[in-house]
């Protein structure tokens, strides 16, 4: 299959954080490029952090930024975006109305074979897919940021995309220079963010507990040669994004994820972190300082790297992806420079599942229990074959 003779025009609705990053590999691919927000203010600072990107990509001799920014078509009219459009891809704020309201629409201009693709990190594709009449024409594209630099797209089946769509994106991602991986089943998280989805409920208790401060964490992590702790790391991120992480992940996954009453409590009184000036730090001297000489044997750096495990031996179990495909993604999508399978030979089946157990008596959680998938063998029988 051309990929090019298939996909010409390419919508991009949203020129936020990840919208504008999508439109602006898209055009250095070569594609002609709607880019749609709302407001006229959207969709100029969308363009003009492109042009930022692209002066520096120029510089550094990669791309010719004229020649990019003729191919991008700026516009807050979604009928011209998406008029005659091959794939529109969504990067709108994460609210399943919304979402929907605006496939609704695009769904009565859009051309019958154009595929819908929405760029959710965490939203049911199944459910997003319902506000369609081409539920087999709808799936999910999910770009990791920065998008320029971010080499992962999840590529997520929706319960009834059709093969024909999946077969479509996955040229169209490797076209514009990312690595596409399928997640055969729509699961909320789908594969990256739900495999590093428990380790954030082990660094929670482990602080509800009082077994180490955040400091002593980020230290014993930092001296294994992280470059970022992981409470530092979620004050970073937002600790409102960790807790409404966590919720989403309460009602969908298992109530094991139910948020903290410490953390609900920094939330609510508005310590969110980096963003705030005050999390688990205090962040109003610029980034913590953090003494590595702190570091202690109370927390085991692997216990992080095991709860991973078992999440991704869940998902080999439930069908959403092989152990190669989540080891590729988690490389990609978190620059980590082995995926949980690979990390696993280190480690052992029988190891890891004698301190899975350890850990789901010690804090009480379901989650950390090992996988059916440990439990029967399969795992060793996974690590001895790829020995």
């Amino acid at each position: 299959m051309d990929i090019r003779e298939k996909i010409k025009k390419v919508a991009v609705l949203g020129a936020g954080d990840m919208g504008h990053g999508i439109a602006e590999v898209c055009a250095i691919a070569g594609y002609e490029v709607w880019m749609r927000d709302i407001r006229e203010e959207f969709v100029e600072r969308g363009m003009a952090r492109i042009k930022e990107s692209l002066e520096k990509l120029e510089g550094k001799g990669k791309v010719d930024d004229k020649k990019v920014l003729s191919r991008l078509h700026p516009t807050t009219d979604l009928e011209e975006a998406v008029k005659d459009a091959d794939i529109i891809i969504e990067a709108i704020p994460e609210v399943m109305d919304l979402k929907k309201k605006v496939f609704s629409e695009c769904d009565e201009i859009a051309k019958p074979d154009c595929i819908f693709a929405s760029n959710t990190s965490s939203m049911s594709i199944t459910e997003l897919a319902k506000a369609t009449e081409r539920e087999d024409k709808f799936l999910g594209l999910h770009f990791f940021n920065p998008v320029v630099l971010m080499r992962l797209v999840e590529v997520i089946r929706g319960e009834k995309t059709g093969d024909e769509a999946v077969k479509t994106c996955v040229e169209f991602v490797k076209s514009i220079g990312k690595t596409p991986v399928v997640v055969r089943k729509d699961v909320p998280g789908f594969i990256a963010n739900r495999v590093v989805a428990p380790g954030m409920v082990l660094l929670f208790s482990i602080l509800e507990k009082g077994i180490a401060t955040p400091e002593e964490i980020d230290a014993t992590m930092r001296k294994i040669g992280l470059p970022i702790g992981p409470c530092e790391l979620a004050d970073y991120t937002g600790l409102d994004v960790n807790y409404h992480v966590m919720k989403y992940y309460e009602e969908t996954v298992s109530p094991d994820y139910k948020p903290p009453e410490f953390l609900e409590k920094m939330v609510k009184e508005g310590n969110l972190g980096k963003k705030a000036g005050k999390g688990l730090y205090d962040w109003s001297a610029g980034r913590p300082q953090i003494d590595l000489s702190i570091a202690t044997d109370k927390v085991n750096p692997m216990d992080f790297s095991i709860v991973e495990i078992n999440e991704a031996c869940k998902l080999v179990e439930m069908c959403v992806a092989d152990p190669e495909d989540i080891d590729t993604a988690l490389k990609l999508g978190y620059s980590r420079p082995l995926g949980p399978f690979e990390l696993a030979k280190s480690i052992g089946a029988e190891q890891i599942e004698k301190r899975l157990e350890e850990l789901a008596k010690q804090f009480g959680k379901k989650i950390f229990e090992p996988a059916e998938f440990i439990k029967s063998g399969k795992l060793k029988a996974v690590l001895e074959e790829n020995q």
